[in-house]
């Protein structure tokens, strides 16, 4: 299920939609695209919780996790498929 996202996360989830489409990404990678955000770990834990972001361990290196974004049509298109249930 995809959740709204407040105005502050959607503008750094486009600044990283913008440089990784649907590719997947590091921590690291993210920092680079957001240089100086100090709040990229609340970021990826509310985009993870919104449904907005997918997360899996590294297969090369367990302390790493690799990031992938979802689609934002597909997300938005989601989020009105439950908006109207209600």
């Amino acid at each position: 299920m995809v959740q709204h996202l407040p105005e502050w996360i959607m503008k750094r989830y486009s600044k990283l939609w913008n440089k990784f489409k649907d590719k997947e990404f590091t921590k690291v990678d993210a920092e680079k695209v957001l240089t100086g955000d100090t709040s990229l770990p609340v970021l990826l834990s509310e985009l993870r919780k919104a449904g907005w972001l997918e997360m899996k361990m590294s297969e090369e290196d367990a302390r790493k996790t690799i990031y992938k974004l979802k689609d934002p049509t597909k997300a938005i298109l989601e989020e009105i498929k439950e908006l109207s249930k209600k």
